[in-house]
Order: C-alpha cells, then sequence, then structure tokens
C-alpha cells in the first residue's frame, strides 16, 4: 500500500564524503517516516537536484571541495522559495556556524551528535521550527554579531510595535511560544499572531531567521540567551605557569553534566567556551580529585584525530576554564595543576550528577524499607535532574560514552518507577510513563514487558498483546531474534488472563 505523501519527510542529502552519505541513510529510515529523495556530493549540484524531486529538508555539509555548504545556501536564499536547510558539520568553528546561518540555514547539527539528536534535529527543521545546538548557540551568534559579514541588514527593528518587540526579544533568548505566552501573561494564539506580524514586517523566513536579527541588531545580547549567562571573550589568553595543591571551595560553584554542560557562580551562568574546551572540562569534573595526564586529556577529547597543534592547546584550554571558574577576589581555581597534569577539585562544588547518586541511593534505601511510595518519589526526583541527553553536543570518545553511561542510569531509573508503580498498583500511572520510554527505547523487552503488565493492569488486554506482536516484529526485522523468556512469560501472563496481581518482580539488587 502507497504511503500518503505527508507521512514521511524527503530529505536531501549534501555532502562529499559517500561514507557520511551513507552513514546519514542508515539513520535516516523510512521506518522512522523518512526517504531519502536525492543526494549531492557537491553543493553546485543541489539546484538540480531540488528541480528533480520534492524535498521537505536539506541537510547540507558546510565543507565541500568546489561549492561549499555556506556558499550553497546563500544560493538558495537569493533564489526565492526553497526547503530549510540543516547545516551539518564535523567542526567546532563558530565562524563556520555563523556563516551558515547568516547565510540562510535554519539550524546546525555537529557530525559527532548522536543519531536521535540528527532524527530530532531533521523533524524540527521540517515541522518549520529551528534547530540550534544549546550547548553553542550563545556563542555561535556572538561570532555572528562581532564578525558579520556585511553588517546589519534588514528593515530597522523600529518598525515593531512595543509588544512585537518583546516577542522578538523573547524568541532571541530561546523561548517557546508557551514561555512567551506566561512571560508576556497574554495567550499562545496571540503570540503566534505576533510573530506572524514580525516576520513580515522584518521579511523574516522563520525562528531561526528571527533569533539572528535579534542577535544582529543587538535586541538580545549574549548574556540573555539564558539568566546569567556571560557575554564571550573574543582574546586569547596565554597560559601562565600554574601550580596548586588544592584550593579553598569557591563560593556557590555548580554544574550540570546531565544536559548540556553548564556552570553557575553565584547563580550567574558562567561562559564555558568553545566545545572542545568545554568537553575537557567534562572530563576533570567527572574524574573529581583524580589527576588526568595531558596525554589522557588528549584521547578523551580527540580521540584518534589529535588537534594540530597536539597536546598544545590543552594548557591553552586549562588556563582559560581555570580563569572562568575563578570567583571575583580569589586566586585559586577548581582546576590545579601538578607533575602529572591537570585536577578538578570537588570540596564544595555542586555537580547534578552527584546529586543524581545520592537520591538514587535514596530509592534504593526506602524500596529496602518497605516504603515504596517514598522511593517512587526519590526516583522522580533523580529524573527531574535532567535537561536532556547528558553532555549534549560535546565531542570526543569520553563525552560519548559518560553520555551512554548516563542515559543508561536514566533508563534503569525510569524502569525501576515504573516496577514500584506496577507493585503499588498504580497502573495507570506507569502506562503514561512507560509508552513514552518504549518508544523511544523500541527494542528493550523488559520496559516492554513492563507496558504489558501496566495494560493488562488496567483492563487493555488487546493493547497488551498489541505491544508484545510489536516488540516481536522489531526484534525479529531489525536484530534477528526471538522475544526474551522474560517478554514471553509476560505476554503468556496476559494470554492467560491471570487472576494473580501483575505487578513486577522483585528487581535484583
Amino acid at each position: 500500500m502507497t504511503e500518503p505523501a505527508d507521512a514521511v519527510i524527503r530529505v536531501l542529502l549534501v555532502d562529499d564524503q559517500e561514507l557520511v552519505r551513507s552513514g546519514l541513510r542508515r539513520i535516516l529510515r523510512r521506518r522512522d517516516g523518512f526517504v531519502i529523495a536525492g543526494e549531492c556530493g557537491d553543493g553546485a549540484e543541489v539546484p538540480a537536484a531540488l528541480a528533480a524531486c520534492d524535498v521537505d529538508v536539506v541537510v547540507m555539509d558546510l565543507r565541500m571541495k568546489e561549492v561549499d555548504g555556506i556558499e550553497a545556501t546563500r544560493r538558495l536564499r537569493l533564489a526565492g522559495s526553497h526547503p530549510p536547510v540543516l547545516a551539518l558539520t564535523t567542526f567546532d568553528d563558530d565562524r563556520l556556524l555563523a556563516g551558515a546561518l547568516r547565510a540562510g540555514a535554519v539550524g546546525y547539527v555537529l557530525k559527532d551528535s548522536s543519531a536521535e539528536d540528527l532524527i530530532r534535529a531533521v523533524r524540527a527543521v521540517a515541522a518549520g521550527d529551528a534547530w540550534l545546538d544549546a550547548a553553542v548557540t550563545a556563542r555561535v551568534l556572538t561570532t555572528f554579531r562581532l564578525a558579520a559579514e556585511d553588517g546589519r541588514t534588514g528593515p530597522c527593528p523600529e518598525l515593531l510595535t512595543p509588544r512585537e518587540h518583546e516577542v522578538l526579544r523573547a524568541i532571541g533568548r530561546g523561548l517557546t511560544n508557551a514561555e512567551i505566552a506566561a512571560t508576556l501573561v497574554i495567550s499562545e494564539v496571540t503570540v503566534k499572531s505576533h510573530i506572524g506580524r514580525i516576520f513580515t514586517k522584518l521579511g523574516l523566513r522563520d525562528r531561526a531567521a528571527a533569533i539572528v536579527y535579534a542577535f544582529d541588531h543587538g535586541i538580545v545580547s549574549p548574556g540573555q540567551v539564558s539568566p546569567g549567562q556571560v557575554s564571550v571573550s573574543t582574546k586569547d589568553e596565554i597560559p601562565q605557569p600554574v601550580v596548586q595543591e588544592s584550593p579553598d571551595p569557591l563560593p556557590h560553584l555548580r554544574f550540570s553534566v546531565l544536559g548540556p554542560l553548564r556552570a553557575w557562580r553565584d547563580g550567574v551562568q558562567l561562559d564555558l567556551g568553545p566545545v572542545r574546551q568545554q568537553a575537557l572540562l567534562a572530563v576533570l569534573v567527572l574524574r573529581p580529585d583524580v589527576t588526568v595526564s595531558r596525554r589522557e586529556l588528549l584521547d578523551a577529547v580527540w580521540g584518534l584525530e589529535p588537534p594540530g597543534t597536539g597536546g598544545k592547546v590543552v594548557p591553552v584550554y586549562v588556563h582559560r576554564l581555570r580563569k572562568c571558574l575563578r570567583a571575583d577576589g580569589f586566586s585559586d581555581s577548581v582546576i590545579g595543576r601538578d607533575r602529572g597534569g591537570y585536577r578538578f577539585f570537588s570540596g564544595g562544588v555542586q555537580v547534578d550528577s552527584a546529586r543524581l547518586a545520592e537520591i538514587a541511593a535514596e530509592a534504593g534505601a526506602a524500596e529496602d524499607a518497605g516504603d515504596l511510595a517514598a522511593a517512587v518519589g526519590a526516583c522522580g526526583r533523580a529524573l527531574d535532574l535532567f535537561e536532556g541527553d547528558p553532555l549534549a553536543g560535546l565531542p570526543g570518545p569520553f563525552a560519548a560514552g559518560e553520555r551512554r553511561r548516563l542515559t543508561e542510569r536514566r533508563i534503569a531509573l525510569s524502569q525501576q518507577k515504573s516496577e514500584l508503580r506496577l507493585r503499588l498498583a498504580q497502573y495507570g500511572e506507569a502506562v503514561g510513563e512507560l509508552s513514552v520510554l518504549t518508544a523511544a527505547n523500541p527494542h528493550s523487552e523488559p520496559l516492554a514487558a513492563l507496558l504489558m503488565r501496566a495494560l493488562h493492569g488496567s483492563g487493555r488486554r488487546a493493547d497488551a498483546l498489541a505491544v508484545y506482536g510489536q516488540i516481536r516484529r522489531r526484534l525479529v526485522d531489525d536484530l534477528g531474534m526471538e522475544p526474551s523468556e522474560e517478554l514471553r512469560r509476560a505476554h503468556h501472563e496476559v494470554l492467560r488472563e491471570d487472576e494473580t496481581p501483575l505487578g513486577a518482580a522483585q528487581r535484583p539488587r
């Protein structure tokens, strides 16, 4: 049976490396709602490809030999109506990404991002939204303003009414329509009306263009992207020798790794610099009170592709981080140096991953004590600490490994919470949470078994059987394997319409 045209997102892949295009094809699959409408090996081929097929999104590499992605995007913008462009690059280059936004791209994604991020980015762009990586957006747009190629362009902001100016400022700060409505105490419908008039008056095509315009015309500064964000320094610092044993704790220094890497001092968010510098900081923060050598840092952040400057970049990045993290009036920093390398001192510093471990331990203790309701509450508090993918947007083997580890911890906590809800006969609550989890982890048999039990406990036997059929097909088609004993046992329980309560079995501890 032929799928309706609006059932899929038609993608044009533009990259001069066949290996990269092959990897993108494996991620953007038809069964997940995508069709590769065409492929190009250079930006010069894009107009002909668009004329030959219908395309919803162009995924465009920025570095190509003949016509690069920035120039190809600029040509599309000048030619008139065209599908939205999602820039794709391996480079941690602020000017390159700023140039892509100026050329007309509606967002960008790094090639070392997860497959899930790429899928979300393509879907967002196809839906008319922007996709600007939270880990680097403020810094890239700062570069955009400071190094604009042709100055401020477009109609002046004085064309806007005071209310439209407020809405544009909120868009530039990264707020959603719902957040804008709550901030300005107006309805979301009114917000959408204001946005439509803003786009018309300023000649803006989409939300990404509005964000760029807000930065380009000084309506939003980098310090307003999120509360307390500080401006980016454009001056390179010369590293000085650092010798430190153990600093006194700095006042109110807090780190978040359960989402984009961020840091606050006294409630003010700090600018942590380029993503490679952030990745180096993540290595130190997540290996607290351990000396990490320069070689280990290079391997953790750059892997098999070290920077052209070799190990010289490490002390430069460390010096900048020490300066960034040091409180005014304090000579010490939380990053020290000794003969073996660099050390992050954890005393007096808050890290959300450490808090996660503490709350998870509380959940386990409450479960052991038989207080299942308290255990559910603790699991919920632990899960609330996550603000997206851990270390989102950070490159390198270490960040990738920690992202997997922390994501698995998140799934385990979610599973524990659902199991506890089943033991409390809270089937309805468990169904809602497990439906989201199984959609995000379609091959997870333990989660599917829990969802089946929750549905059956809610009196939805047919839906429980449908879950089994769906995951069995996925396991056979994708992995070439039959369901496990645990999943088959859950299936048999539903088939028997077992009157025994279907709470989850005790988890091994």
